[in-house]
């Protein structure tokens, strides 16, 4: 188990204990309620809930940091690190405590001690990262243990024959991140070295959690599980060395009881049968327990039963959720913080948007080319918000050549591969408006089978947006700030309606409000562009009022055309973009409650008139279920 509070603090003591008297958070253009409560262990919750193991370590806090030269540069000595830096954190963040921009190379390091447990009985220990922007080298002792590349996934190395079991050990990451300077085209979303309204502060480094866990000999690597509305549930187990020992594994319901057990074999697939299962739904986001055990390794999981397809109801091509059509509406979620950049301050920071959103009545959003914590991820789940995940886009103005399409298309696999075990996620996005997306040919139609053959079980919007050629399940309408979802019209560079398709409004709205400097990020080049906002409302009746005729228009739309979804911009405000629900500080809702409680409601009734499922009339309060 993790160590207890007393035990912990006596290990930290001796390593940290001098390294984090210099650490304070910096100063941000804008800060929360919860910037300067942080404090020096930040994220301490289990970062991975989809495979837990009880032997665990969080690395997390106050550890050491310098600006680097170039690649393949030795090891600086001890004492050329000068700055404290939090970690997990961006290092253009105030809450790093380093706050610089432009750091293309950067050097962290850090000491450790492992409990004695973690190496006893042969053993291993694993080292977690779940991300480093961008590229990573990793010493352990001085070693060279590896180098990882990409800035949304996590990785993990065994270094157990690197470490010092009965002593303290030395850590150092050497991080390499070029965001978007000229000649670079990794996937970083709306990243940029410089910003200007639509496209923000970038963020580098370690920006989420790293921990050690201990594992046996073999142990479980991965965990696939398909669960479907029928009861049915396909799994793989996969290990770290290929064996063909046996599994066992029990499902449970949040309460403890036992409703299935089965034995499969490790690294194939194997199904099995639940009868009569509660189902996932937005609604019901009803999640069941998994226990897996091969050979002295046990993890734990879970699961939520439910089924994605596309159904023709009064010819009109649909999405179903369980065999049922379900409006979906939601908001643009881009997951940035004037504190933390891309890491927000700690959970309930990360929550508090998931709760505004689902108070309002609304059953969706769209991570916006961005990529979230496990954690993230769980808290759908457990809510019941439905998920539209984007794959990062690269810089949007260049196109890529062979081998960086090649790259981007291995890290879409990641994606993929890594994320399609969560509930919530119901759609794949593969490109956003064209951001250099290549036009020579259409690789999307080659993309889209790729994803459906990682992961037949949801759907795929091939471009959201622009250009569209056909490919994907969706006809997917960007426009502002009206909707035009379904419709027999359109403007481009959006594309007709495509009625072999579900017809859907990836982005609309929009609608600014210029607020007081006290909500603003100030920072002159973004202040300066506010007025670029697609419509700025001069006060807070009048930004509902427009809310409410554009809300109207698209409950027209779902009641008379083919309008299956649509996706609100924006959550929050993002630095010198003024559209948000929240602003970007998340002290001010714009919203009018009860008004946009009923708009909301309004669009799950007009779907229902069109052959939706009826919907609750009222938000149901979700019971978590502890892991």
């Amino acid at each position: 188990m993790r160590s207890s509070l007393l035990t912990s603090l006596l290990t930290l003591v001796p390593v940290l204990g001098d390294l984090a008297l210099g650490y304070k958070v910096q100063t941000p253009p804008l800060d929360t309620d919860w910037t300067y409560s942080v404090g020096t262990d930040p994220w301490p919750e289990y970062p991975r809930p989809q495979l837990q193991r009880p032997d665990w370590k969080s690395l997390n806090g106050i550890w050491r940091w310098k600006s680097g030269s170039y690649p393949g540069e030795p090891i600086p000595s001890k004492g050329s690190f000068d700055e404290d830096i939090m970690v997990p954190s961006c290092i253009e963040s105030a809450l790093s405590g380093v706050m610089k921009d432009n750091q293309t190379y950067s050097w962290f390091r850090t000491e450790f001690t492992v409990p004695p447990s973690f190496t006893q009985k042969n053993r291993r220990v694993l080292l977690n990262f779940e991300a480093v922007d961008h590229q990573a080298t990793v010493y352990v002792n001085e070693a060279l243990v590896g180098i990882h590349v990409g800035g949304f996934w996590h990785f993990n190395y065994d270094v157990t024959k690197y470490l010092n079991s009965n002593g303290t050990n030395t850590l150092h990451v050497f991080v390499f991140d070029p965001t978007d300077a000229p000649g670079y085209m990794n996937p970083v979303g709306k990243q940029t070295r410089t910003p200007s309204h639509i496209f923000y502060t970038p963020c580098s480094g370690i920006w989420q959690t790293v921990w050690l866990e201990s594992v046996p000999q073999t142990y479980i690597k991965q965990l696939d599980v398909v669960a479907d509305m029928t009861g049915l549930i396909n799994a793989t187990v996969t290990t770290n060395d290929g064996t063909s020992a046996s599994v066992v594994m029990s499902l449970s319901s949040s309460q403890g009881v036992r409703v299935a057990s089965t034995n499969g074999v490790a690294n194939e697939p194997f199904d099995f049968q639940v009868d009569s299962p509660d189902l996932w739904s937005p609604d019901s986001p009803t999640l069941y327990n998994l226990t897996v055990s091969v050979g002295e390794d046990t993890v734990q999981s879970y699961t939520g039963f439910r089924t994605f397809s596309v159904g023709k109801i009064d010819g009109v091509a649909r999405p179903l959720i369980n065999g049922e059509f379900i409006f979906q509406f939601g908001t643009l979620d881009q997951g940035f913080w004037p504190d933390g950049i891309y890491t927000p301050p700690n959970r309930e920071a990360m929550v508090s948007d998931l709760h505004m959103l689902k108070d309002l009545g609304i059953n969706m959003l769209r991570k916006h080319i961005k990529v979230e914590n496990a954690l993230f991820y769980r808290a759908c789940d457990e809510l019941g918000l439905l998920l539209i995940q984007d794959m990062p886009s690269m810089p949007n103005t260049r196109t890529p050549d062979s081998d960086q399409q090649a790259e981007w298309e291995r890290q879409l696999d990641i994606l993929v591969e890594q994320h399609r075990n969560y509930p919530s996620i119901y759609t794949w996005v593969i490109y956003n408006e064209g951001w250099a997306q290549i036009t020579d040919y259409y690789p999307e139609f080659n993309l889209t089978a790729r994803v459906k053959q990682l992961d037949p079980t949801r759907f795929v919007d091939a471009t959201t947006g622009w250009y569209d050629h056909g490919a994907g399940d969706f006809h997917d309408n960007h426009h502002y700030a009206n909707p035009q979802c379904g419709t027999p019209f359109y403007s481009i560079n959006s594309a007709p309606y495509d009625n072999k398709r579900i017809g859907f409004q990836g982005e609309f709205g929009g609608l600014g409000h210029n607020v007081s400097a006290e909500h603003t990020w100030k920072v002159w080049e973004s202040v300066s562009q506010i007025n670029q906002t697609y419509e700025l409302d001069a006060d807070l009746d009048a930004y509902n009022y427009r809310g409410h005729l554009l809300m109207s228009e698209l409950r027209d739309q779902v009641e008379k055309y083919a309008c299956s979804g649509a996706v609100w911009t924006q959550t929050t405000d993002v630095e010198g973009e003024v559209n948000g629900f929240l602003t970007y500080d998340r002290r001010l809702q714009r919203t009018d409650k009860a008004q946009w409680r009923a708009d909301i409601q309004a669009l799950y009734d007009a779907a229902e008139s069109r052959g939706g499922k009826a919907s609750t009339k009222k938000t149901r309060r979700t019971k978590r279920m502890t892991l």
